[in-house]
């Protein structure tokens, strides 16, 4: 009923917006051009906002013209100042919306500052869903990403068509936050099992193992994980460029993982002894480059000095 519901006068989907078309939102765009929505997106970055045009999306001039365009938006920003700027600056989505506008918001941010946003949208008879997303840019691009939505029921179920238009699946998770709540979990996940993919990719280069060896059969194996199976390859070639998530924009999700859990007063004793290894990527110039260049910081602390298998050196 949801979908068919959807499907306008002479068959047309509606319009989504999307407000960041960088890694995860240009994926978003992509996919959802390819299921046939018309897509409206705006990106402040000029590259992004051409791609987006040469895969056939509209191009606005500001989030308020993408606001103004289409009553379902997608946002995916990169830091708290973004959403600000982006839902309440100039030309900001509050200077266009329409009431009934459903905003899919798909960022990993604080449920402080998403709560904030919800109760000022809804001034404007705008409902925000809490919605991030679980998967790697690589991900995003092969549509291979699950959906933690929480809010209004109602609001998400008119969205379902949307979610399974850029996700491999979308998961209801109940009153707004609790999806964030999750993501926070994932990505706890994430930090440990990142780094425990790059201390076996250095023990077996330590230990003489051909690497590309390693990475085939463990990956069949019980010690095997999504995160060994994703950055896994860039840590065999010793490349971790394209990033499918940078290394500076990851140490913001790191430090609302570790604020949520001083709140909860809850140990994470893994999480806490990985957070140094991703401080020192960072100070070791790796912050444009994917999260897998932690590896580059354990070869160094192994002191592996040869040549990198991507023709770096150590």
């Amino acid at each position: 009923m949801q979908r068919s519901a959807q499907l306008k006068v002479g068959r047309r989907k509606p319009a989504v917006g999307q407000i960041g078309l960088g890694i995860m939102g240009g994926a978003f765009a992509k996919h959802l051009l390819a299921a046939r929505f018309p897509v409206v997106g705006y990106d402040p970055a000029v590259a992004q906002v051409r791609a987006f045009s040469r895969m056939g999306g509209h191009a606005a001039s500001s989030c308020a013209e993408v606001a103004s365009r289409a009553k379902i938006i997608i946002t995916s920003l990169p830091s708290p100042a973004a959403m600000e700027e982006a839902f309440f600056g100039k030309d900001g989505i509050a200077e266009g919306v329409r009431p009934g506008t459903i905003v899919i918001e798909a960022s990993t941010m604080t449920l402080e500052l998403k709560e904030g946003i919800r109760r000022r949208l809804v001034r404007r008879g705008v409902r925000l869903l809490d919605c991030p997303i679980s998967g790697t840019g690589a991900q995003a691009a092969a549509k291979d990403i699950a959906v933690y939505a929480s809010g209004d029921r109602r609001a998400f179920n008119r969205c379902r068509a949307v979610f399974d238009g850029f996700a491999r699946s979308t998961y209801y998770c109940g009153e707004f936050g609790i999806g964030s709540k999750l993501k926070f979990v994932a990505n706890l996940l994430v930090t440990i099992h990142n780094l425990s993919a790059a201390e076996a990719m250095v023990v077996g280069e330590k230990a003489g193992i051909d690497l590309k060896l390693l990475y085939r059969v463990i990956g069949d194996g019980a010690g095997s994980s999504r995160m060994f199976q994703v950055r896994g390859p860039m840590m065999v070639a010793g490349r971790y460029e394209p990033p499918q998530m940078k290394s500076e924009i990851y140490q913001k999700d790191i430090d609302i993982i570790r604020a949520f859990v001083r709140r909860l007063k809850c140990p994470t004793p893994l999480f806490d002894a990985g957070v140094p290894f991703y401080t020192a990527a960072l100070r070791q110039g790796w912050g444009r480059h994917d999260t897998a260049a932690i590896h580059a910081v354990l070869r160094k602390r192994a002191r592996l000095r040869g040549p990198k298998r991507g023709g770096q050196t150590g």
